[in-house]
């Protein structure tokens, strides 16, 4: 009986260690987000806006969507596959009104990566948030022309049409399309509407996103 305790106790030690050594992607960064929620209560049936770094680096997403409830909990460097990962940490706690989404963009420079890839990652986030949600509106910020992965621009088009198509056949899903938003008139690359990493965006692009995605919130 001894032994057996012993050999018990070595497996859970060993299972603990190794989870400690190799923790999934942004672990820190959501319990860092949890805790935060327990500091600060976060609003009720908020408009949850969710997904990689330009969702978390709208800092002033918050205050601009007040009216609308908003609260943000973008995870910078997040793929497709983190957000819904951390679906039950991140969305389904806050019993969210509407969510918007943008992610999928850091899939792209992944040379296994496929447009087929992403849209197959992105009806899976889909369909998980749906079986805990199944009415809640889901607003999907298209992705956008970032001059830093230009050489991805024909997987970021193929993905958007892939998932605009999907999408168009589901109930209480809307696409927005910035990527043409934030194109010259001639469809040319917009440098001044990104920080110096030409891949993140300052107040101009923000300021684009917020006119195309504002009429379609939730008061």
């Amino acid at each position: 009986m001894k032994k057996l305790f012993l050999s018990f106790f070595l497996i859970a030690f060993l299972a603990i260690t190794a989870f400690a050594q190799k923790k999934p992607n942004f672990w820190e960064d959501v319990q860092v987000i949890k805790k935060y929620d327990k500091m600060y209560k976060p609003p009720v049936n908020p408009v949850l806006f969710v997904g990689s770094s330009s969702i978390r680096k709208w800092d002033d997403c918050m205050q601009i969507f007040a009216k609308y409830n908003a609260l943000n909990r973008g995870i910078g460097g997040a793929v497709v596959n983190d957000i819904t990962y951390y679906l039950n940490d991140i969305v389904f706690p806050y019993q969210p009104k509407q969510i918007v989404l943008y992610v999928g963009e850091n899939d792209l420079p992944n040379e296994t990566v496929t447009p087929d890839t992403v849209l197959n990652r992105t009806i899976k986030l889909y369909q998980v948030i749906r079986a805990k949600l199944p009415t809640v509106p889901i607003v999907y910020i298209s992705i956008k022309p970032s001059p830093s992965r230009d050489k991805f621009k024909e997987k970021a088009v193929a993905s958007n049409a892939l998932i605009k198509k999907f999408l168009a056949g589901e109930a209480n899903t809307t696409f927005v399309n910035v990527y043409p938003l934030m194109l010259t008139k001639d469809g040319k690359l917009r440098p001044e509407l990104f920080v110096e990493d030409m891949l993140h965006m300052n107040a101009k692009g923000y300021a684009i996103w917020r006119k195309a995605v504002e009429p379609h919130l939730l008061k």
